[in-house]
């Protein structure tokens, strides 16, 4: 997986596309950065005797396309004042979601993700997969691997990360400066 940073880092790129409003709001990036982190918390299930490659092993249910989907549901349905809204919130909770699963996707490393679970729990890589895996857990963070993992992470997804936020960013304010000229006219 890459680390719980550059998750986060992806999905606050991926927020960029939502409305103004919306992006004012602190309980938009707490969701943001929940739904793109949340997928790591079957963790926990290590010390409960959940195996890696069960159904709620890591990288198994909460990497499924169908968990993004009623995360992303859920979180829109908290956020979106019309049904309009709601719909449009859920869509993009869903993309911030399902990108956990796809950058795990992405790693050279740990087992796979079972991106149809409960339905198929075969677990699929991606053909390229530039992305260093890190380790599960946080003492690796401060070494030489750790540093080597965040560059890597940096080259591969920091920076698209950054391009697709700024070019989300700025079609967000265009779109916003071409309906305030449509109002004045």
């Amino acid at each position: 997986m890459p680390s719980l940073p550059t998750h986060a880092i992806v999905g606050m790129a991926l927020g960029q596309g939502a409305p103004l409003e919306a992006r004012r709001d602190w309980r938009f990036w707490a969701l943001t950065m929940g739904c793109s982190v949340l997928p790591d918390f079957d963790v926990i299930g290590f010390g409960f005797g959940i195996r890696y490659g069960d159904l709620w092993g890591h990288r198994g249910m909460t990497h499924s396309i169908l968990f993004a989907a009623v995360l992303g549901i859920l979180a829109g349905a908290l956020l979106g004042r019309s049904r309009t809204e709601k719909i449009w919130s859920s869509l993009l909770f869903f993309l911030i979601t399902a990108s956990h699963g796809a950058l795990d996707g992405l790693t050279n490393g740990g087992l796979s993700i079972a991106f149809f679970s409960p339905f198929d729990t075969t677990r699929y890589f991606f053909p390229w997969r530039p992305i260093q895996v890190s380790p599960i857990g946080a003492r690796w963070f401060f070494s030489n691997l750790g540093l080597r993992i965040l560059l890597n992470e940096a080259l591969f997804v920091w920076l698209p990360a950054a391009l697709i936020g700024v070019a989300l960013y700025v079609w967000r304010k265009w779109q916003r400066e071409v309906r305030q000229t449509k109002d004045k006219t």
